[in-house]
């Protein structure tokens, strides 16, 4: 008999368009290449590519083949689910589990201009900061765990080999409503 599992989910008021890139012009355009690709917020109404233990703010949608004062335009999803790929911790990529409830944040990134292998190959680590932590133990780390916790996407399946192990997939929801 099938197992019930929980899958990506994307409804209505889970899209926005907005600018994407780096930067304006043709060096920091991006295109079709990016679709699904994990985001965060860098400027005035634009997101850019996550990097390595940035916390994830969505995922690209679309990319429209035209660009707007000379940014690309496109649609990112701020909310519901994602599948992905699990990394381990953000500490020691490749090696560790992650769980049901672990909030995470981006792991190794692919390049732009590469395709993702697959809609789920976004890669993703435990974060080291887990909201809900007690300040005290982590002295000083008080503002990334305050990001974490703002752009929480936290693990909500462990997919069908059900482990978190490194190299399987998974899925991960958005905890609070986009900004």
């Amino acid at each position: 008999m099938a197992k019930f599992l929980m899958k990506e989910l994307v409804t209505d008021g889970d899209i926005v368009t907005a600018r994407l890139g780096a930067g304006s012009g043709s060096a920091n355009n991006i295109d079709d290449k990016e679709v699904h690709k994990a985001v965060k917020l860098v400027a005035d109404s634009r997101y850019d590519l996550c990097a390595a233990g940035d916390p994830i703010e969505g995922f690209i949608a679309s990319v429209e083949s035209a660009t707007l004062d000379g940014y690309s335009i496109g649609s990112v999803q701020v909310e519901g689910r994602k599948e992905v790929t699990f990394n381990g911790l953000q500490t020691t990529p490749g090696t560790g589990t992650i769980a049901v409830g672990d909030y995470v944040v981006m792991g190794a990134a692919v390049a732009k201009g590469t395709a993702l292998a697959a809609s789920n190959s976004n890669n993703v680590t435990k974060a080291t900061m887990q909201p809900g932590v007690t300040a005290a133990t982590v002295i000083g780390d008080v503002a990334p765990m305050l990001k974490v916790a703002m752009q929480a996407w936290r693990v909500v399946s462990l997919g069908s080999a059900g482990t978190g192990a490194v190299g399987t997939t998974g899925v991960i929801e958005r905890v609070n409503g986009a900004a």
